[in-house]
């Protein structure tokens, strides 16, 4: 239901101007319904309907609908008028940059006087227009009523459909360009990945510090000893000249013992003082010469691959977000049980109309 405030409009600094809307806002209505009936009384059904049913208005209205285009004329003067006082008040006010803005920013206006069929259609604009000031002075709530929620709703959906197929068209068509080979991966690795390579070697150091320091802790440490005692318990029987020392009667076994818990606590220790004493510039370094090491071109192609899977199953990814139907959600109540979910379909057609697979795995051996 429309709610009218009219407390709204008494204390608005522009009351005057708002009243005005709602006089405008009567006659093009009237204007309008004029026009509906007339084009209707021109045929000859509804003549015929008329006479028959209603003859007074058939009578009174043979005039009217003779010289209606004088009529119109009338309605076309008075629109002109005023369209011409509000421009001389916006120059007066200055509310726009250049005097002659007027026009062009309230050009429904002006197309709407011409007296032609196809040119009165842009007199519901106005409606539209003043209907939006008066919403937003609050001297009336259109956003209650069931006409704007209807509107209001498919207007939403026609929105998202919209930005959705243009969106996954565009992801689609990224994702062909990536596959065919464009430059983009290269300049990913150069200007993205390599920039930010110092960060990712002070982020592994402080990792490594830090495991240094759980394995060194006593309550966190005992996991990581097991490990290696055990590890150093295998090398020490399977070594052959340390199974001689365990041959020797009577301190045999505590030379083996000795010997296990001395490695032991040398293995620890060293990782330990490893893994605390890497720096960002020493994992730069050892990053370095690994690279050295590895064919310069084949470690590129690598990096390239890695990137470029990463690219196309991120946009994969947000396609498949951008084709959920969002809006129909405020049918799931609605819903019976059992009925199938169409947003599944309506993805799977997007991803087909857009020409590009699914799923990005089926990429990954030509891409390996």
């Amino acid at each position: 239901m429309l709610n009218f405030n009219r407390q709204k409009l008494r204390e608005h600094h522009e009351g005057l101007w708002l009243l005005w809307d709602l006089t405008m806002l009567a006659v093009l209505v009237a204007n309008l319904v004029m026009l509906l009936f007339d084009t209707l009384y021109a045929t000859e059904a509804v003549r015929g309907a008329l006479a028959r049913s209603i003859p007074a208005l058939h009578d009174a209205w043979a005039p009217v609908h003779a010289n209606f285009a004088l009529v119109d004329l009338g309605f076309v003067a008075f629109f002109l008028t005023e369209f011409f006082l509000r421009w001389l008040i916006a120059i007066r006010r200055r509310e726009y940059v250049r005097w002659y803005f007027f026009p062009f920013l309230h050009w429904y206006d002006l197309v709407g006087c011409i007296p032609v069929a196809g040119a009165r259609i842009f007199r519901f604009l106005r409606i539209a227009s003043i209907l939006y000031r008066l919403q937003r002075a609050g001297v009336i709530d259109l956003t209650q009523t069931r006409v704007f929620a209807f509107i209001h709703f498919y207007y939403n959906v026609f929105l998202e459909e919209l930005s959705d197929r243009i969106v996954i068209k565009v992801l689609s068509d990224a994702q062909a360009d990536l596959r065919m080979g464009s430059p983009l991966i290269r300049q990913i690795r150069e200007e993205v990945v390599q920039p930010r390579l110092p960060a990712v070697y002070q982020w592994i150091a402080h990792i490594l510090h830090q495991a240094g320091q759980v394995i060194e802790a006593e309550e966190t440490g005992q996991a990581i000893n097991g490990h290696v005692r055990e590890s150093v318990r295998r090398a020490i029987r399977e070594s052959a000249d340390i199974r001689r020392f365990a041959r020797l009667p009577v301190v045999g076994d505590t030379i083996e013992t000795l010997l296990e818990n001395a490695v032991t606590d040398v293995v620890v220790q060293s990782i330990i003082h490893l893994l605390k004493d890497m720096t960002a510039d020493r994992v730069e370094n050892l990053a370095e010469r690994v690279h050295e090491r590895t064919s310069v071109s084949e470690a590129d192609r690598h990096l390239d691959r890695q990137i470029l899977m990463l690219v196309d199953e991120s946009l994969e990814l947000v396609k498949a977000h951008v084709a959920q139907q969002r809006w129909k959600a405020h049918f799931a109540d609605d819903l019976p049980d059992g009925a199938p979910d169409t947003a599944s379909g309506a993805e799977a057609g997007a991803s087909s109309a857009s020409g590009v697979p699914d799923r990005p795995e089926q990429h990954r051996n030509e891409l390996g």
